[in-house]
């Protein structure tokens, strides 16, 4: 797969910050994959998502160094629409990306098709096609106010869809949400990733990190301590350096490895689980 996104030695800082947020951060994302960037609190994974969807330097100032090119192209010279149309950004809080423009959950998801003067008969197609995936029918004439949080963030997803962006940028999308409804999201993002999109994921659940990534970037204070596919990273060593929690069934693996049990490999899935121990033939 060729390179989508691309950073080099980027290093930022807000406009009323004495610290660098990112330091030096050189990173690649491969079209089509599935990415997740992971750390600690203040580890700067907020300021990369706003990086890479152009709201730094277009929105918030500061002092920005180094390169960031998308599709081979210097990321400033993008407008904002422009990049909205290559790159869209589903927030932590489904309750603000709400428009608050529209009565209804059918309007709510056309309205940025409506900004960009689509047709309208291709509207309603769009719209249609998008309340389908994202199995949302039951909702289209319901006022996205009266939505819970699941629902919410599943009308803030097709809203997103629907405009086709090739990449999603999704930050923490089951932080508000319970099991059931983080399900249901996790669904769509799989079938988006099925269809070619890119993904980029701040998630801190790790167990659903493991069962969607294709890569980890892991991030420490400011700096990519690693990047690689999910596998490798959590299978290193270094991973334990950023003390960051592992998915379950790894931290439970890694523990009995340390206790001199054999494995074929380190699960990162809980279907792993059965697969992973050596079995000798002289074992009853």
């Amino acid at each position: 797969m060729t390179a989508i996104i691309q950073l080099e030695n980027v290093s930022y800082r807000y406009p009323i910050g004495e610290e660098w947020v990112l330091k030096d951060v050189s990173l690649e994302i491969k079209k089509g994959s599935f990415v997740s960037i992971v750390g600690n609190n203040g580890s700067g994974k907020t300021t990369l998502c706003n990086i890479l969807r152009g709201f730094i330097p277009h929105f918030h100032k500061g002092e920005l160094e180094g390169a960031i090119t998308l599709e081979g192209q210097d990321l400033s010279g993008f407008q904002l629409g422009q990049l909205g149309e290559k790159v869209g950004f589903v927030f932590q809080n489904p309750f603000i990306q709400i428009s608050g423009v529209k009565d209804n959950v059918f309007g709510e998801i056309a309205y940025g098709l409506e900004n960009l003067g689509v047709p309208v008969e291709e509207i309603y197609e769009r719209v249609e096609e998008v309340l389908t995936l994202v199995n949302i029918q039951h909702l289209r004439d319901k006022n996205p106010f009266e939505l819970s949080g699941g629902q919410r963030q599943r009308v803030a997803l097709a809203s997103i869809i629907v405009m086709e962006p090739d990449i999603l940028v999704i930050d923490e999308p089951s932080s508000q949400l319970d099991p059931i409804g983080t399900e249901q999201v996790f669904e769509i993002i799989r079938l988006m990733k099925e269809k070619g999109k890119t993904i980029i994921l701040v998630e801190h659940k790790m167990d659903l990190v493991a069962e969607y990534s294709d890569e980890l970037i892991v991030l420490d204070q400011g700096k990519v301590l690693m990047q690689g596919p999910t596998r490798d990273v959590l299978a290193d060593p270094l991973f334990r350096k950023a003390n960051i929690q592992y998915p379950h069934v790894t931290e439970i693996a890694l523990e009995l490895q340390e206790m001199g049990v054999d494995l074929n490999f380190v699960p990162i899935r809980d279907s792993e689980i059965t697969t992973c121990f050596k079995h000798n033939r002289g074992d009853v």
